[in-house]
């Protein structure tokens, strides 16, 4: 989502060069934004602070001449980068006690910015400017990198594709039980579709649960992230939980059918028009919680395999549920 970020700032200002530090496992993401001139690795570590790391990084920076930098995390670890380097602007929100290291500080309003991507992009306007119409991530295909994927896992192309990401990083309270994705999974393939399962190593053994009770490949922890992009591009269809995968499919132009348990759609909605969302809404809904605080998993259990693939196949509820909120 921060490439819609991105995407404002090209089209507002051609003459620009945005370069985007980010951590080495998100450069595939990074290198499919055609707007992106180059990414910059940061090495630190998940939840590291690692001040040392962040010194010899912006030493680097330093002699770059960097205009502005635009902080997306409202953590002050993340503001420390564009302050050590002399960046002379440095925008971004109220956060972790960061004044002095942000000297653009904009107000943080959870009313208003009531998405992520909102928040992004609202730090690439003028103090005071109102919110334009959000520009969708749009994330090139490598044909090349495809095919070779394709060849390597030896997966058809002449039979119509849909990707399963049954994982989510942030926990259970997001994830759609296996046993309804294999379900799934086995109706697609008696209508003609292959089903490829898509995800890390942490989701290795939901994705052999899902084959072992169908057709389905199961290629979690197989592929790196440039493969995943590049697959689900070939992909017709991804149903996929709340997560960075289902994010990435619609992307590249994937109908996306997504799955809504702990969140809410309504706060990081799939940013396309070939979209079904599956939501219950429940009065415990959304509690954002990693895991099902009440212990029923209702919000997700709810949700049948037979809705998801009804929506997946009637071209009237696919238009219907298109509809951008």
């Amino acid at each position: 989502m921060a490439q819609s970020l991105a995407k404002l700032l090209a089209a507002r200002y051609p003459e620009i060069v945005i370069d985007m530090l980010a951590p080495a496992w998100s450069l595939p993401i990074v290198e499919r934004m055609p707007e992106i001139r180059q990414s910059i690795v940061l090495s630190t570590l998940h939840g590291e602070f690692g001040l040392g790391k962040r010194r010899d990084l912006a030493s680097q920076l330093r002699q770059t001449g960097y205009q502005q930098a635009i902080v997306l995390p409202r953590s002050l670890k993340a503001a420390l980068v564009p302050w050590l380097a002399g960046i002379p602007r440095r925008t971004g929100y109220r956060g972790e006690m960061r004044f002095g290291l942000v000297n653009d500080m904009r107000p943080f309003d959870k009313n208003l910015l009531n998405q992520t991507v909102k928040r992004f992009i609202a730090l690439g306007l003028e103090p005071g400017e109102s919110l334009p119409a959000v520009p969708w991530p749009s994330l090139s295909a490598s044909a090349e990198n495809q095919q070779r994927a394709m060849d390597k896992f030896d997966l058809c192309s002449t039979r119509p594709a849909v990707a399963m990401m049954p994982g989510a990083e942030y926990g259970t309270a997001k994830c759609w039980p296996v046993e309804y994705f294999a379900e799934l999974a086995g109706s697609l393939a008696a209508r003609g579709f292959d089903v490829w399962v898509l995800g890390s190593a942490k989701d290795a053994a939901a994705g052999a649960a899902i084959s072992r009770d169908s057709d389905a490949r199961n290629l979690c922890g197989q592929t790196d992230l440039a493969d995943v992009v590049d697959l689900l591009a070939a992909c017709e269809q991804a149903v996929s939980n709340d997560s960075g995968l289902m994010h990435i499919a619609a992307a590249v132009g994937s109908r996306v059918s997504g799955i809504y348990g702990s969140t809410s759609p309504d706060f990081t909605p799939p940013l396309s028009r070939k979209r079904v969302l599956h939501y219950r809404q429940l009065a415990c809904s959304p509690c954002f919680k990693r895991e099902c605080p009440l212990g029923h998993l209702r919000c997700l259990r709810e949700i049948s395999p037979t809705a998801v693939l009804e929506g997946m196949l009637d071209r009237k509820t696919r238009e219907i549920a298109a509809k951008i909120r």
